[in-house]
């Protein structure tokens, strides 16, 4: 099976190509060697770790034959809390996008759309959101209550639930996001990264500015 496996690397958004575009594109065919496992099973692991350390590390490799497993890394890293505002990559854009005015969920969640996210899908992208809008000091108001109430798996109850919300900031979402407020200084997480569980007494932080981890 090794022998038949081609590694293409591509330059564009595969999801969003127009498919009579990828005719006259070139895309780069290479053998996938036992490097290439070799590099993939470290990336593995270090996702697996228990705790992001390992992640880190890679950073500072090259894998010229894998040019986007550090840039994907990277963003993966991001999405830990930050050490200012508690905030994750993805749920800061959530803040601010709703401070911009984009109070309804389906702009927001809408894939290729405005949080120009790819490491979260559209169906985990709820679920932290209501992180947002619950707890002891919420950051955002507006979500629908009933999804309180919703089973998990009830997923056109949840839908349209987030369909009826229109979504804004508390006064203390205004203060994280303009980091005069740490988030998780007042709310609960208990969340996993990778292999690593993230809980307030255990809560590894990403500096986005120096680009190094911030140990519990």
């Amino acid at each position: 099976m090794v022998e038949r496996l081609r590694l293409r690397l591509v330059d564009f958004d595969l999801l969003g190509a127009d498919v009579a575009g990828l005719r006259e594109r070139t895309v780069r065919a290479l053998d996938v060697t036992e490097r290439d496992f070799e590099v993939a099973r470290m990336a593995w692991e270090a996702y697996r770790a228990p705790t992001p350390e390992l992640c880190l590390g890679l950073l500072s490799r090259d894998f010229p034959r894998l040019p986007f497993l550090k840039p994907a890394m990277e963003e993966l890293l991001a999405e830990l809390p930050s050490p200012i505002t508690g905030l994750g990559a993805t749920e800061a854009r959530l803040l601010e996008l709703i401070a911009r005015g984009h109070n309804r969920t389906r702009e927001l969640f809408q894939p290729g759309g405005l949080l120009e996210t790819r490491v979260y899908d559209q169906w985990e992208l709820g679920p932290l959101l209501e992180g947002l809008a619950s707890g002891p000091m919420p950051a955002v108001a507006g979500l629908d209550p009933k999804l309180a109430t919703l089973a998990p798996h009830d997923a056109r109850g949840r839908n349209a639930a987030f369909r009826r919300s229109r979504l804004l900031l508390t006064e203390f979402g205004k203060a994280v996001l303009a980091g005069r407020e740490d988030f998780r200084s007042h709310n609960p997480i208990r969340r996993w990264w990778g292999g690593t569980l993230l809980t307030n007494e255990r809560l590894w932080r990403w500096d986005g500015q120096s680009r190094s981890l911030v140990a519990p």
